[in-house]
């Protein structure tokens, strides 16, 4: 977590949801409630919208009181509040009463507008609430999201520190940024914690001008790009492992490109007869490159992880890397409580990941 600053939450849990992955990638199998109860313990961690929905460690909750303070409710939203005048105040006194609470368990208005995903009122109190600091949030049983108010969450020494206002908590941002990366270039580095490139790329001269961070050159890449100077450069990568669509390696698209010459995109919201290579397609890295891609699909009542597609990158040794994937997708499998591996018939590595797993 310190390496990486903040792990993005998602909902799909198609294999495995994407906040388990990163851990996975780094540490290889661990208990996952164990996992679940250290994320999600108050006063150690809360959610906000860093790289989109976000669990980050509580210590950095004043760096991110700027964001609250600027939020800006929906049109939506504030039309459907502006018809519960009431629900606000309403809302918060259920969670200082009743906190920490779910969606479910609020007591609300019922109705639901689809602009808002299809959010009834009390939901869209909730997130609004939630959006400018006066709750706060961890996940409970089954990934839902438990609202409750800062200070009962947040320690108070670290609720009430004053020391960042805006321009100071986007360099210790972008600081930060670029340690979590350790390359990038300033639209890599703004879009860690999804700061405006126009107010972080004069930002990163200044840290680059007082030596916080080294201006580099990269052939092929538009600068200008940054370096983390504690960054480490190792002789050799060895591993292998399954990645998330959401781990800070590839959520960045256009970055996994240009390192890994991986071009990647999710296709979970694309037509079944125009997806490319499947519905929830997962990179595969050995060694330190990005050399194949799988779509897999837990299976949990069968006990199964499936996997419907296989597919290599261009130059890569099939042999090698079928062999190392075979290996990985029962790790994976084992991982996730699944006694077996079921290999479908698409994509141009599935015949030689068959054999590599007889």
């Amino acid at each position: 977590m310190a390496r990486l600053g903040l792990i993005q939450l998602d909902s799909v849990n198609v294999c495995a949801r994407s906040h388990y992955m990163p851990f996975y990638a780094r540490l290889g199998a661990y208990d996952q409630q164990h996992l679940d109860t250290w994320l999600n313990t108050r006063e150690r961690h809360f959610e906000y919208w860093a790289h989109e929905a976000s669990v980050m460690p509580v210590e950095q909750y004043p760096l991110w009181r700027w964001r609250m303070a600027e939020w800006r409710r929906w049109k939506r939203a504030e039309l459907v509040l502006q018809q519960h005048p009431k629900l606000e105040r309403d809302v918060l006194r259920q969670v200082s009463e009743r906190g920490p609470i779910s969606v479910k368990q609020l007591i609300a208005p019922s109705g639901r507008t689809k602009p808002w995903w299809g959010y009834g009122p009390g939901k869209i109190a909730l997130e609004t609430l939630f959006g400018e600091g006066k709750l706060t949030a961890l996940r409970g049983k089954g990934f839902t999201r438990l609202y409750d108010l800062p200070e009962r969450a947040i320690p108070k020494s670290i609720r009430l520190d004053d020391r960042y206002d805006k321009h100071l908590a986007h360099h210790e941002l972008l600081l930060r940024a670029t340690r979590h990366l350790g390359i990038g270039t300033a639209r890599d580095i703004a879009d860690y914690h999804r700061l405006q490139i126009t107010v972080a790329r004069p930002m990163l001269a200044e840290l680059a001008a007082a030596g916080h961070i080294d201006e580099v050159a990269v052939n092929g890449w538009k600068g200008p790009v940054y370096r983390d100077p504690a960054a480490r450069c190792p002789r050799a990568i060895r591993g292998a492992t399954l990645l998330s669509p959401f781990d800070p390696l590839t959520w960045n698209r256009a970055r996994a490109e240009r390192i890994f010459n991986f071009r990647y995109r999710i296709e979970i919201y694309t037509p079944r007869e125009k997806r490319e290579y499947g519905y929830y397609v997962l990179p595969f890295m050995l060694d330190g490159e990005l050399v194949a891609r799988v779509d897999l699909k837990a299976d949990r009542q069968g006990g199964t992880l499936r996997v419907p597609s296989a597919f290599i990158e261009p130059g890569r040794d099939k042999a090698r890397v079928a062999k190392a994937l075979a290996t990985e997708l029962e790790r994976f499998a084992t991982w996730l409580g699944l006694g077996s591996v079921s290999l479908g018939r698409k994509g141009d590595l599935i015949r030689d990941l068959r054999r590599a797993s007889t």
